[in-house]
């Protein structure tokens, strides 16, 4: 069963729901690709992260995806280990063509479709699993290449696991939400289907169905 966990910013309110997805013992794989574009990953981001999976009783590995650019097959291999990918926020177009340099588009696609592994992420994370990044272009600049990136072409489409855009950090205490009311307004002059999340929401996929949890009152 298609399963995803998609949060405005962090783990959310309710990360009992990201808990409740995925199978006793599995680890997950923390994807911090997004930040990239930021320089030199600083070991207190990753540490966070994994130290917030182990509250939910999950173990955690960072997943650097640079390791596995032109390499499909031994990332499948590694990614076999996992049940449950955690990618973090930042710059979606950069973790979008991470994505695609090291093949994880087309393996994560396939597993998570087959029920093998849960998506869960949040900002950026979240925004790659949709239909396509347009619009995302007003608070993410897609031209922007990290170091070791070069060559690697934009990547407009997401993985189309939901069948909406997502518009993260909405009407927050967030730099970015000024920019997200902007995309939102994008969103709705294309008639685009999307949701809006406030930071502490979470939108929940399991099958066919969807839910928020930690609504912000």
């Amino acid at each position: 069963m298609r399963s995803l966990y998609l949060s405005s910013y962090n783990f959310g309110r309710s990360p009992h729901a990201l808990a409740e997805l995925v199978e006793p013992g599995a680890r997950a794989a923390v994807l911090t690709n997004a930040l990239d574009i930021y320089g030199p990953r600083i070991p207190a981001q990753v540490a966070f992260h994994v130290a917030g999976l182990a509250e939910l009783g999950i173990e955690a590995d960072e997943l650097d995806l640079r390791d596995f650019f032109g390499e499909e097959e031994r990332l499948r291999e590694v990614l076999s280990r996992y049940g449950l990918v955690w990618a973090v926020g930042g710059n979606a177009f950069v973790l979008r063509r991470a994505m695609r340099a090291s093949g994880l588009d087309l393996v994560a696609k396939e597993r998570v479709e087959d029920g093998t592994l849960v998506w869960a992420g949040f900002s950026a994370g979240a925004v790659v699993v949709t239909p396509t990044l347009a619009g995302i272009e007003i608070v993410d600049d897609p031209t922007e290449i990290p170091d070791g990136y070069e060559g690697i072409e934009v990547v407009w489409d997401g993985l189309g696991l939901v069948d909406f855009s997502i518009a993260p950090h909405y009407r927050s205490e967030h730099p970015e939400s000024r920019l997200i009311e902007e995309v939102v307004v994008w969103f709705e002059a294309e008639r685009m289907p999307h949701r809006t999340v406030r930071d502490g929401e979470a939108i929940v996929v399991t099958g066919g169905t969807e839910r928020i949890v930690g609504s912000v009152s």
